[in-house]
Parts: C-alpha cells; structure tokens; sequence
C-alpha cells in the first residue's frame, strides 16, 4: 500500500479518531528520539524507580486504554523509522499520562535461542497490558517503572 493511500485512509477516518492516530505518531517519534539518549537521562521521565501501579480495574478507563493500544499497535507499523517494543511503550506511557491514567513501564532480559541476551519493554495499566504482551512471558522483569498521577494533577 503505498503512502497516498495510507494518507487516505487517514484522511477517512472522524477527526477524533485522526486526532487520536496523529498523536500516536507525534509520541512513537519523540519516543524514538528520547531512546538515542543514556538511560539514566530519560528514566525519571518514565517514573518511580522499581515500583508497580495498582492492578485495580478502572472500568471507566477501559475505553481509553483500547483506543491506546489499538493506535500505538496501528501507528508503530507505519512509522518511517524502527518503532519496537521500547518506543511504543514510552508512546503508550506519555499518552496516559495526558490522560492522568496510570502506568507501569516494565524491562525484561532474556537469553535467544543462541544463548545471546536480548530484552524487550512492556506497559501495564490496571491489569490490561497496553504494548509489548507478545512474548513478554519469556523475560525476566529487570526494571520496572510506576508512572503515578500525583494527587494534585488530579
């Protein structure tokens, strides 16, 4: 499908929708750029050091994390450069933290099939895993960051 087309259909969507994918993107870039960075630069931005969110279900924030998911899903596939599993959950991160909802930014490490250490980064909010659930399983959780909303930004 080449781009006038994705533009497109895009340009079909409602405009809350568009807005929504539109802001995907902006996030999934300034994600991409923040990575280049050292880690001990970017962490406090991602939140409290080794510690979780609540699991709690919120039902009135189910409708907003599907809408999360659904366009970092969609939006990551259709970026110009390399958005994996740690670009899409600080994109996710920053777009509930807009919407004062939070999160859980987690770090895995795991050994490959050829003993070689790879990692991989998920985000959890309430009990629902925003980005990175697909092989999650297999990493061992090395870090973890809790993206609270502090009670007067409430």
């Amino acid at each position: 499908m080449g781009i006038v087309s994705k533009v497109r259909k895009l340009l079909a969507l409602d405009g809350r929708t568009m807005l929504f994918f539109v802001e995907a993107f902006f996030y999934l870039g300034w994600s991409r750029i923040l990575i280049s960075f050292p880690f001990s630069r970017i962490a406090p931005s991602l939140g409290d050091p080794m510690e979780e969110t609540t699991y709690e279900r919120l039902h009135q924030d189910m409708v907003i994390l599907a809408r999360v998911q659904g366009a970092i899903h969609i939006m990551s596939e259709h970026t110009l450069w390399e958005s994996r599993c740690l670009v899409r959950a600080i994109a996710a991160l920053k777009m509930l933290e807009r919407r004062q909802i939070e999160s859980t930014l987690y770090l895995g490490t795991a050994r490959d099939e050829s003993s070689k250490m790879i990692a991989h980064a998920w985000l959890r909010s309430g009990p629902f895993l925003i980005t990175g659930s697909e092989g999650m399983e297999r990493f061992g959780v090395v870090g973890k960051f809790a993206k609270r909303i502090r009670e007067q930004q409430k």
